[in-house]
């Protein structure tokens, strides 16, 4: 259970601000490359991001889209850099990531709560030995971000695809990120529960100081929510405006 908390809790290297979005920081990532032996995974991707924007990935299985948001946490071996620079003083900073993942593995009948997993995460102390009436607290309030604070003493193996991913989101951002990475965050979810992620993903953006990339092959969240989007396919095929990469022949060669 705690090796799931590494994987889906931020990447903290600095503190993070909880400003609403100010789009003075600069995310830069500058030729990055993923092999595998003699196989080129993804090549000389470039991004350039500012914070208040949505940028999502799109592409077939297999174009490489998993793999650049592992290169970005630093999880897999890859050339090139990652840069995060405040505009307002043209400084480069540390940057500090949170990550929602397509999937992870609950066991079925598993004792712990919502509270429990959460409080493991942002406590030192053991959150089976007793309940911290603060830390309960300060659960209750990051759950609430994404109106999922009737969640906390629930069994997070009980949870629906939905509900899982709105804890996930809460703990990811929790401190703010500079930059949030989503790997497919509504694989296996119901409409309600898409849509409700979605209105989540749009408060994140109107209100908190943050990048957002997001692997997506929902064209219509594509078409509504995104600000830039990334057509891969080992390179970076084309990209724009969602109606410049939607309506490209691009788009129909690889989708058509």
């Amino acid at each position: 259970m705690f090796g799931i908390m590494d994987k889906i809790k931020p990447r903290i290297k600095a503190a993070a601000t909880s400003e609403a979005a100010c789009g003075l920081h600069c995310i830069k990532a500058n030729n990055i490359t993923v092999r595998k032996g003699r196989q080129l995974i993804i090549d000389k991707i470039n991004l350039h991001i500012h914070c208040g924007k949505i940028t999502v990935l799109i592409g077939r299985n297999g174009a490489g889209k998993s793999t650049l948001i592992k290169a970005i946490l630093g999880e897999i071996k890859h050339e090139g850099s990652i840069e995060f620079t405040d505009l307002r003083n043209r400084t480069v900073e540390n940057l500090s990531i949170g990550y929602v993942p397509q999937y992870i593995n609950l066991g079925k009948n598993t004792p712990m709560s919502v509270y429990d997993l959460f409080a493991s995460y942002i406590s030192n102390a053991p959150a089976f030995m007793y309940k911290s009436k603060k830390i309960y607290q300060r659960v209750k309030e990051q759950l609430a971000i994404f109106d999922a604070e009737d969640l906390i003493d629930k069994r997070a193996c009980d949870l629906s695809g939905g509900e899982l991913q709105r804890l996930l989101l809460s703990i990811a951002v929790t401190p703010i990120p500079n930059l949030l990475l989503l790997d497919e965050p509504v694989s296996g979810i119901d409409r309600n529960g898409r849509q409700l992620f979605y209105q989540n993903i749009a408060k994140l953006k109107s209100n908190y100081d943050l990048a957002m990339i997001i692997v997506s092959h929902d064209f219509d969240f594509v078409r509504k929510y995104a600000d830039h989007v990334i057509l891969l396919d080992k390179v970076i095929v084309k990209e724009g405006t969602p109606e410049e990469v939607l309506s490209s022949e691009d788009f129909q060669m690889v989708f058509g």
